[in-house]
């Protein structure tokens, strides 16, 4: 906690009339990375990896719309598109290019949006795809999209944030991940906010992430924790095989790869950096 608070420190940044944008910001020189988090966490989850990648980078981690202080969207059912125009607001306030951006899980979807819709000025050399969440918004895919809505959101009306933190580690890591990771992704879960977790779902159930990148004009790859039960390993390879993109499995690694591998993980976003 103390290293969040001294080298990942938060800031609110104003982005339109009463819309706010929580991030963190490591680093003071080098390249800008932008962190993007993904349905289950918050800015603060990147601590490990963006401590390691702030020696040579300046490193930038959004908390999302209706995640921690951040304005939600004003729309019940937003797509990614609607997630990166925030995103691209606030880099401008900012006033800083993204050299790459990173997106892991949901905030893949983000990132593929990103991609595919922000202006050239604001593009980045590269994108990096971290377990990526391919949404079920693709024609013939609505059936399973109102089920996993469904379980959704039974399960936080169920359980409520703090049940989610609980069973979260034993989803999003390895059976061999440490206390440590353990209790940094119940720690970051435990700080959803409810309905900002909702407009998550009906985006990861309402969108597809084929779509947009389909549409990209930049280099995208994609990496994925080799134990990972959620956005599998075979599903991420599938999508990198399907738009021709470079594939980093991560060993001993789970869904929340950047947590518990935050060292493999760093390795591979520097990789992604070298081509630019």
């Amino acid at each position: 906690m103390s290293a969040l608070d001294t080298h990942f420190a938060e800031r609110e940044v104003v982005v339109g009339d009463g819309v706010r944008v929580a991030c963190r910001v490591g680093g003071t020189r080098g390249p800008v990375i932008v962190l993007l988090h993904g349905i289950s966490s918050g800015a603060a989850s990147w601590l490990p990896c963006a401590s390691l990648l702030a020696a040579s980078a300046r490193v930038i981690a959004w908390d999302a719309p209706g995640y921690g202080r951040s304005t939600p969207l004003p729309m019940a059912v937003p797509t990614a598109h609607d997630y990166a125009e925030r995103l691209e607001q606030l880099l401008d306030a900012l006033r800083v290019k993204p050299d790459l951006i990173v997106g892991h899980s949901l905030g893949a979807l983000m990132a593929s949006a990103y991609a595919a819709h922000a202006s050239e000025a604001m593009q980045p050399d590269r994108f990096l795809l971290l377990s990526p969440a391919l949404g079920y918004g693709a024609a013939g895919k609505e059936e399973k999209s109102r089920e996993v809505a469904r379980q959704r959101i039974e399960a936080l009306e169920t359980l409520g944030v703090d049940g989610l933190a609980q069973r979260g580690p034993a989803r999003l890591l390895s059976p061999a991940a440490t206390a440590d990771a353990r209790a940094w992704v119940s720690w970051n879960m435990a700080r959803l906010n409810a309905d900002g977790y909702r407009q998550a779902v009906a985006l990861l159930c309402g969108d597809d992430i084929g779509r947009y990148l389909q549409e990209r004009t930049k280099p995208v790859e994609i990496g994925c924790g080799a134990e990972d039960i959620v956005t599998t390993p075979a599903a991420s390879a599938g999508l990198a095989q399907r738009f021709n993109l470079p594939f980093h499995a991560i060993p001993s690694a789970g869904h929340a790869c950047y947590i518990e591998q935050p060292h493999a993980v760093a390795q591979v976003v520097r990789g992604a950096l070298l081509p630019a």
